[in-house]
């Protein structure tokens, strides 16, 4: 049967992608904006879509982590989806599971993290977990997100990478916003995705220890063995997506992605929904004569350092937008791609802080972002990081 397109809430493309994949436990907690993920899927497993799967219900993120963690171990394929405050209470796990090497997939529905409370969309939740082993997949929408999640399990189940898949998608900008999503023909995912064949697994009959204490002679080699599996993942990121478009006909995954670079002197650089807004900005850009592109990261761990310094190669400023911001530093892309580019490129580097909490970035914030790079290259005063649409007014005398 063919695929069929769809107008779909982007929280039940996930769903229908984490079907197609067979997963045999799913085990989650609500939080908004993940909610109708882990509805959607409940409901298709009671209402007999999704056979020999158990939906297992939790106290907690805290517990959802750990379920998956287990069926995993005892070598089942799972899924969780989270978000903000449930990705905070997750992390203690989440460490653990890639450290035990389990290739779990958790869809994280992008929200802010308090306090202040916020429900609205940033990175805050995500870019906190960057160090904690878990690949790390971002999408721009809801095809894009589904398409990963297919792709999750392809990567982390490689016995080259066996690591944690974390797919991002821009909480309500993708989560419940509808648009046309090309669903899955089962067999073709399945042609694409074999049963999960895992390396080990707990079994009574041939009893192992998994994530027991190491001690210092062999601690440091057990996160060099992470660190080795996650630069091997950009091979296979790559592999997997060409695979992908060749089964489906959607290039949808892959380290980066770039747009009207061929001879752009200033690049748009961020991850997320903000990527199509950004299109428009280069577009109305293009159309003024200012050569100007957009890079696109979708693959923000294993970090694609040299796809990234081959893509600006001929650029003369990147400006690099955040929504997120590492406290004390200054936003995490902005910090990593300026040590990937340090001693192979000359290329300016800006950063923006922007669309924390919620807040509307919008084309002409783009443009005015795109101009300061121009400005800079004219060798014109330009601050190196600046915050978007700060409200100075609101802020207390002295801050």
């Amino acid at each position: 049967m063919a695929a069929k397109m769809k107008v779909i809430e982007g929280s039940m493309a996930v769903a229908e992608a984490v079907k197609a994949c067979r997963p045999a436990v799913v085990s989650a907690y609500p939080i908004t904006p993940q909610t109708h993920i882990v509805e959607d899927i409940s409901q298709m497993i009671a209402d007999g879509e999704m056979q020999n799967c158990e939906y297992v219900r939790t106290e907690s993120e805290f517990g959802a982590a750990s379920m998956i963690q287990g069926a995993e171990a005892a070598g089942a394929r799972s899924f969780s989806a989270t978000s903000s405050q449930g990705a905070v209470l997750m992390y203690e796990v989440l460490f653990s599971i890639a450290g035990m090497r389990l290739p779990c997939v958790i869809a994280m529905a992008n929200r802010s993290v308090s306090s202040p409370l916020s429900i609205w969309n940033d990175h805050q939740d995500a870019i906190s977990a960057r160090d904690n082993g878990w690949i790390q997949l971002w999408a721009e929408d809801s095809q894009e997100a589904a398409d990963m999640i297919i792709q999750a399990y392809r990567i982390g189940e490689d016995h080259r990478v066996l690591l944690p898949v974390m797919v991002n998608l821009d909480g309500f900008i993708i989560t419940h916003t509808y648009e046309p999503v090309e669903l899955y023909d089962q067999k073709m995912v399945d042609e694409f995705l074999p049963p999960y064949s895992p390396v080990y697994a707990l079994d009574p009959k041939n009893p192992v220890t998994m994530g027991s204490l190491a001690q210092p002679e062999v601690y440091t080699e057990a996160r060099y063995m992470i660190h080795q599996a996650q630069l091997k993942a950009k091979e296979v990121i790559e592999e997997v997506a060409l695979e992908f478009k060749k089964k489906f006909g959607r290039y949808g995954g892959g380290l980066i992605d770039a747009y009207r670079m061929e001879d752009a002197e200033v690049a748009l650089i961020a991850m997320g929904s903000i990527i199509g807004t950004m299109k428009d900005a280069v577009d109305e850009m293009r159309a003024e004569g200012m050569p100007v592109g957009v890079v696109k990261v979708r693959s923000y761990r294993p970090f694609p350092a040299e796809a990234l310094r081959a893509a600006l190669k001929d650029v003369k400023c990147a400006c690099v937008i955040d929504r997120d911001i590492s406290m004390g530093m200054e936003g995490a892309l902005f910090t990593d791609l300026k040590a990937a580019l340090y001693g192979k490129s000359k290329a300016d580097i800006l950063g923006f802080i922007a669309g924390m909490g919620g807040r509307d970035i919008t084309i002409d914030d783009f443009k005015g972002m795109a101009r300061k790079g121009f400005a800079r290259i004219r060798g014109e005063k330009v601050t190196d990081m600046e915050w978007c649409k700060l409200d100075t007014d609101i802020l207390p005398e002295g801050s």
